[in-house]
């Protein structure tokens, strides 16, 4: 993958505990990893300061070692590192890259047209205000998020499970944000900044992030950062078109732990269910790894998008 030893990263925001997906993206990506003699960063995303809990930060920490998903570095924090954010931030201002951005959230709504089911393109609307018109809106009291001004050009990937993907930034995408109206940076920013720090060259996560993928690549490049390798992974799903979430009881990490009895039982399980391993008997992540080949990766999955939980 890269002349660089890998490091693979896992990145879980502490909202609530573990699932059967997050349970699978994390397996996948100490695999990749591991199987290359590579190391994992651990990672906890707390960028959302209103929704982050310090209970669940501790408590993920502990369903990965429980778990046998070991890391080799962290656990490293999103919240502190503001500073390194505005660096990045200040970056792109002093490219003339970075615009004030008054739309609501209804506005947004309103206006955006949505693109492929994948998410709204930004139809540029604050990008073409004057400067008397932004300070109209200022003294109005409306304090505005910042967005980064995107170029009508193409972003191209090679994803070790979806194959080739392209997205032009302007048309699919639009310019999107790099600092929230309440004054935090977004997750594109913080992301690019943070994997760059903490030497991260393998992105393992599920399928859902593959759009924003590009955005993060095109911020790469303004930074002067590395690209790394990513690997977009199915989402396991609790029916067609609707992922598993914190709401499926069934699925969460203590009650898997009470259906399979314990964690080989469950790791076993997932493997099964994803086509990591043949069979559904329990396993360690370090006996999946004998077997475990990452040039195999791309035809590892019967469907690349979505595996049914079960």
């Amino acid at each position: 993958m890269s002349e660089q030893p890998v490091k693979g990263r896992f990145a879980p925001s502490p909202t609530g505990r573990m699932h059967a997906g997050n349970v699978f993206a994390a397996l996948v990506a100490w695999l990749v990893a591991k199987a290359q003699g590579g190391r994992i960063v651990l990672r906890i995303e707390d960028l959302d300061a209103q929704r982050s809990k310090p209970t669940y930060a501790d408590a993920v920490q502990r369903d990965f070692e429980r778990l046998g998903l070991t890391w080799d570095e962290g656990p490293f924090f999103q919240h502190g590192r503001e500073e390194a954010y505005r660096a990045a931030f200040d970056a792109l201002s002093a490219q003339g890259l970075v615009y004030p951005c008054f739309c609501t959230r209804a506005d947004l709504h309103a206006a955006s047209a949505p693109h492929r089911g994948e998410k709204p393109v930004y139809p540029g609307t604050c990008r073409r205000l004057s400067d008397e018109e932004r300070a109209q809106r200022a003294a109005a009291g409306r304090v505005p998020a910042q967005r980064l001004r995107v170029p009508d050009c193409d972003v191209f990937l090679r994803d070790l499970v979806q194959g080739d993907y392209r997205q032009n930034l302007a048309r699919e995408c639009g310019d999107f944000l790099v600092r929230r109206s309440d004054g935090t940076f977004a997750y594109q920013l913080a992301v690019v900044v943070d994997d760059a720090a903490q030497g991260v060259n393998l992105v393992v996560r599920g399928v859902d992030l593959l759009c924003s993928t590009p955005q993060q690549m095109h911020l790469q490049d303004l930074l002067g950062l590395p690209h790394p390798v990513y690997a977009h992974v199915p989402l396991v799903v609790a029916e067609r078109d609707r992922r598993l979430s914190k709401r499926d009881h069934d699925a969460a990490l203590d009650a898997l732990l009470a259906r399979f009895k314990t964690p080989e039982g469950v790791i076993g399980h997932i493997a099964g269910i994803t086509g990591l391993a043949p069979t559904c008997d329990p396993a360690t992540p370090e006996e999946l790894l004998q077997g475990f080949d990452p040039a195999a990766l791309p035809t590892l999955f019967e469907d690349p998008v979505q595996i049914r939980w079960k």
